[in-house]
């Protein structure tokens, strides 16, 4: 993947928060909640526990539909970031090796049915994020979090560190391209190269970022970023919180797997 695509392919998150939907118009503040509940509800189940959290890809399932967001950009994102939980996770089935009894005279290893968990919280987790910014944008969230009392400090770190990796990626692909225009073939490509390279982004986006913000003093920034923006928190973001909270309840207390199963056999019997 080249640089390029990167950024674009960050970008493309922000420009899908721009679009007029169902899910787009609610307040950024009954999404955050309604994305937090889902998070810990998902990461409360214990680490044995695999059948019972899918019942819960309803919730991204639906905000991708409803919202207009492109399943397979947000699935292609998710794949790209799988090493880290896979790394998480790679270890279990060494190091726990008792067996779990999932069915009459079948027995598995705990460290697979764990590592399974992890895997399948990780992509749970981490659609319901890209979503929330697909859906409200980075900025919406910020805006959301401060109005929900969230300390101006916090809420300004992360938008500094979103908005500065648009800007590491801006001077990375600079670099790049002048390092494409002055090699051939496999030269230009070695590890003092790179380390070269690595000293000279690192050397340009200090100074940038020290002009950036200069301008924003100058501006008259004093530790919180203004917005123009105010949003007015409606009957229907209650009611969308209110309703995803129920679903996330109803998920983490009722066995929905085991219900449906026993219904199944129920009718099949």
């Amino acid at each position: 993947m080249t640089f390029e695509t990167a950024y674009f392919g960050i970008g493309r998150l922000d420009r899908l928060s721009y679009q007029d939907t169902a899910v787009h118009r609610l307040d950024p503040r009954a999404k955050v909640i309604a994305t937090m509940l889902f998070v810990v509800s998902v990461v409360s189940f214990p680490r044995y526990e695999v059948l019972s959290l899918f019942p819960f890809l309803l919730f991204p399932v639906l905000m991708s539909a409803i919202g207009d967001i492109p399943a397979g950009f947000i699935a292609r994102k998710v794949v790209a970031i799988s090493p880290f939980a896979v790394f998480v996770g790679m270890f279990n089935p060494l190091f726990d090796t008792s067996t779990v009894s999932i069915a009459p005279g079948l027995s598995v290893s705990a460290g697979w049915i764990s590592f399974a968990s992890i895997l399948v919280k990780y992509a749970l987790t981490i659609s319901a994020a890209l979503l929330l910014i697909a859906t409200t944008s980075f900025p919406g969230i910020c805006r959301g979090l401060r109005r929900l009392k969230v300390p101006s400090l916090f809420v300004s770190q992360l938008l500094f560190m979103y908005r500065y990796l648009f800007v590491l990626m801006e001077e990375a692909m600079r670099v790049v391209r002048a390092r494409d225009m002055r090699s051939f073939g496999k030269r230009g490509t070695g590890g003092r190269i790179f380390i070269r390279i690595v000293g000279t982004l690192f050397l340009r986006t200090v100074e940038r970022a020290e002009r950036i913000y200069g301008a924003m003093l100058a501006r008259g920034f004093r530790g919180e970023v203004p917005s123009m923006r105010h949003e007015i928190l409606r009957i229907a973001d209650v009611l969308f919180v209110l309703a995803c909270g129920s679903l996330f309840a109803l998920c983490r207390l009722v066995p929905l797997p085991e219900v449906i199963g026993r219904i199944a056999g129920g009718l099949f019997a």
